[in-house]
């Protein structure tokens, strides 16, 4: 069973003032939401602009369907918990679902960012607060089926690669969010609080955050610093947004009864977890919301272009709010904090955007690699963070020579090739290296040739090599002769 990260620290919420935004947040509740501000959600616009309609999944605790901000907006809901998928035991999922798709132009209550959001609405997690594997991946694959563009996960389990006794990883969770990535969804995951690891701080993201193809968000407090309780990871953590005393819609079961809150179904009416509401669950949510918006101006964008986007136009944290941080990216908050404008902004330059790789997800061997196919050259593209290895599978026949060919834009590292039963490419010390003789990577140019003792399927795997902001692009040919 998989904790969800829940909320198990708090701080006291500072007084918010008015958002600074592009066109008036006009809800009777903005002065709550001060981190729209920060995150520059709508100072892109000087009006509200007529953007796509985009379906933005939670997977979580379900949602209050009665919720005057959250009623219309959801436009599909299913549980694989039992029970109603609109009735919220924790009140988690309707937290997070206010924050994406709260109604913003109906008077009342708070707006959510992305005013374009349709809600798909996957409830994975039991009521003493759980979700089983099985739900979150059959979640997974239902808001995928159901045309999510985007998949909010703010939940996880403890990654260890150090101790595999702890170590949560799961293939099944993995060959659902690549389903999903295949099918055009922008997977975006919290990287977990330190209460719900062995330690805090943590240094290494909880899954489904430290997975190929997923936004892994940390938290950041009011005044931009780290909070102790974010986990660290110094690849898997892609973005910081606010996660300290964040404010949203909460289930009416949940308000507490004191004066003021009989129909203020709001967090600052709820228990204490939820008036000081922090943790990197509540920050992921706005990188989703960030996610829908880009959609909505560009549908055609792919997620690995809407990442980049988001990724490489974030702010950067330096020490003068973060002591721990660096010039550039660093395990503390990725590439920085979330920046809505300046991301729409790198979209008016589309010829920028990196080219979608048609042969992704194709991150291992066994099922996840890409059947090469017919010797022919095939074009494709690497991420040191989100995307490091691309395999292709193969087939050779007993004495059949195999020549493989690779030129990039920039030196990317070194092609390898792996015997047939390999399932995973993360030894290095098991390749074929001695039946295959290698040219030196020069010019970022690499040879590969390889005679086959046996008959079977290999896997040809290509890596990059060292940390780089660009996306390099390269050529791979692939020829195949007998020799009699």
């Amino acid at each position: 069973m998989r904790g969800v990260a829940a909320l198990l620290l708090a701080v006291a919420a500072l007084a918010a003032p008015a958002v600074a935004l592009g066109f008036d947040n006009t809800e009777p509740l903005a002065g709550n939401e001060w981190y729209l501000g920060q995150d520059e959600a709508w100072s892109f616009w000087p009006t509200v602009p007529k953007l796509a309609p985009v379906r933005v999944a939670v997977i979580d605790s379900g949602i209050d369907g009665s919720h005057p901000d959250l009623r219309g907006r959801v436009v599909a809901a299913k549980s694989f918990v039992g029970g109603s998928p609109f009735h919220d035991e924790q009140g988690h999922g309707t937290f997070v679902a206010g924050e994406i798709g709260a109604n913003p132009f109906n008077g009342i209550g708070m707006a959510g960012i992305a005013f374009n959001a349709r809600l798909l609405i996957a409830k994975v997690v039991g009521p003493d607060g759980t979700v089983s594997l099985p739900a979150e991946v059959a979640g997974i694959r239902w808001a995928a089926d159901n045309g999510a563009r985007v998949i909010n996960l703010s939940l996880g389990g403890v990654r260890d690669p150090l101790s595999p006794q702890l170590d949560t990883y799961s293939p099944l969770e993995q060959a659902a969010v690549e389903y999903a990535y295949a099918k055009g969804a922008v997977v975006v995951a919290a990287v977990g609080n330190g209460p719900q690891s062995p330690a805090t701080p943590w240094g290494f993201a909880h899954y489904p955050a430290a997975l190929p193809h997923v936004i892994g968000v940390s938290a950041l407090r009011r005044d931009g610093s780290v909070p102790v309780y974010s986990n660290r990871d110094a690849v898997y953590n892609d973005l910081a947004a606010p996660g300290d005393g964040i404010f949203s819609t909460i289930p009416s079961n949940l308000v507490v009864r004191r004066a003021g809150c009989a129909e203020h179904p709001y967090s600052d009416c709820g228990s204490f977890e939820f008036r000081d509401a922090i943790g990197t669950s509540f920050a992921a949510p706005q990188v989703s919301a960030a996610a829908a918006l880009l959609l909505g101006v560009d549908p055609s964008l792919t997620p690995d272009q809407v990442s980049w986007l988001l990724e490489r136009s974030a702010t950067d944290i330096t020490s003068e709010t973060c002591r721990a941080c660096i010039a550039g990216r660093d395990s503390l908050t990725g590439w920085g904090r979330l920046n809505v404008a300046a991301a729409l902004q790198a979209l008016r330059h589309k010829s920028e955007l990196p080219q979608p790789d048609a042969y992704e997800p194709n991150d291992d061997a066994g099922a996840q690699a890409h059947p090469f196919g017919e010797p022919r050259t095939i074009t494709a593209t690497l991420d040191y963070w989100d995307d490091p290895t691309d395999v292709y599978s193969i087939k050779l026949r007993a004495g059949e020579i195999l020549s493989a060919r690779l030129s990039s834009s920039l030196p990317i590292g070194r092609m390898q090739l792996w015997a047939p039963g390999t399932t995973n490419v993360g030894d290095q010390r098991a390749t074929l290296a001695d039946g295959a003789r290698r040219t030196p990577a020069v010019a970022a140019r690499e040879r590969l040739d390889f005679r086959a003792r046996a008959a079977g399927t290999y896997y040809l795997a290509v890596r990059v090599g060292k940390p780089t902001r660009e996306r390099p692009v390269y050529n791979l040919t692939v020829a195949k002769r007998l020799v009699t």
